[in-house]
């Protein structure tokens, strides 16, 4: 596979395999996991921060090992659903920094041009999101609600 906006070949590299049963030296049992990911959640931490802090705070190699099942349907069966999918929300995170960055320096060409590239990814993204229910219909990408989503 190549990459979206370029000529140049994708990433490659190898992943962690996943592993068929927890691992032997985890303290904490599934009740608990569960129940210390919600809590995380809930104070406003996003999935992958959910699962990162877990990892080096408490020593959970992977949530999915031990409960079965992946973070986010995790959080969504425990009444912890995020507005936004992390990618998603990275993106504009990352949209509305350019936008600061191009309104304190309009002549920065090539960081506009990464700025369209950027929206039209969220774009697509969006209509990924739509057509497997996970945003409503009704969501649209504008410069304005991307900073009001972000803050």
């Amino acid at each position: 596979m190549s990459r979206i906006h370029s000529g140049r070949k994708g990433r490659a590299g190898s992943h962690r395999p996943y592993p068929v049963r927890p691992p032997t030296f985890e303290t904490l049992e599934k009740a608990e996991v569960i129940e210390e990911a919600t809590r995380l959640a809930k104070t406003g931490v996003s999935p992958a921060q959910v699962g990162t802090i877990l990892r080096d705070s408490h020593g959970v190699p992977s949530v999915r090992a031990i409960t079965g099942q992946r973070m986010v349907p995790l959080l969504a069966a425990n009444g912890v659903k995020p507005d936004l999918p992390d990618d998603l929300q990275a993106l504009l995170k990352r949209v509305v920094h350019l936008q600061r960055h191009l309104s304190t320096h309009p002549k920065d060409l090539s960081n506009g041009r990464g700025l369209s590239l950027m929206e039209s990814r969220i774009r697509r993204l969006a209509l990924y999101y739509k057509r497997h229910k996970i945003l409503p219909e009704d969501w649209r990408y504008t410069s304005a609600t991307a900073v009001l989503q972000v803050e």
